[in-house]
């Protein structure tokens, strides 16, 4: 980021509208392929969005992507990764993934963790090009929740 298009913001309770469509938007290519929402587009981003960090980014004005994370006692959750149709293929999922581990830096955490659906192949190639390790699997919702993890170098 730093183009001076894109920009980072984080989400307030007005905000959770227009999350929650974002994330539907994103994720609707996934139902044929599991056979049912996958569990984003059915969380509460009313909730989400007053006790969670939820970062929005824009690209011209236009929200483009969101990053949804939790601080848990030895890490930083990366809850969920969300990018608008419109804008995937464009390294925007990447720069999101960079800001949870610097926001994970900074809050002294040296390990970022995720999971996310076995069938969602391409996700779980981009998080082991971005250098997380698969951590274990575990059966969810009828298919299999791959857990992984990045470990983080502090300054």
């Amino acid at each position: 980021m730093g183009s001076g298009l894109e920009k980072l913001i984080r989400a307030k309770t007005g905000d959770a509208t227009a999350v929650r469509n974002l994330v539907r938007s994103s994720y609707a290519k996934w139902i044929p392929v599991i056979g049912r929402e996958p569990k984003p587009m059915t969380a509460d981003y009313d909730r989400a969005v007053e006790h969670h960090l939820v970062d929005l980014l824009y690209v011209e004005g236009e929200l483009a992507g969101l990053i949804e994370t939790v601080a848990k006692p030895d890490h930083l959750l990366i809850e969920n990764v969300a990018v608008s149709p419109t804008f995937q293929g464009r390294g925007y999922g990447r720069q999101l993934l960079t800001h949870a581990e610097e926001l994970a830096t900074s809050m002294g955490f040296t390990q970022v963790r995720l999971f996310t659906n076995k069938m969602f192949a391409e996700n779980v190639q981009l998080y082991l090009k971005t250098g997380y390790n698969i951590d274990r699997e575990e059966a969810f919702m009828g298919g299999v929740a791959v857990y992984m993890s990045k470990p983080l170098s502090q300054a």
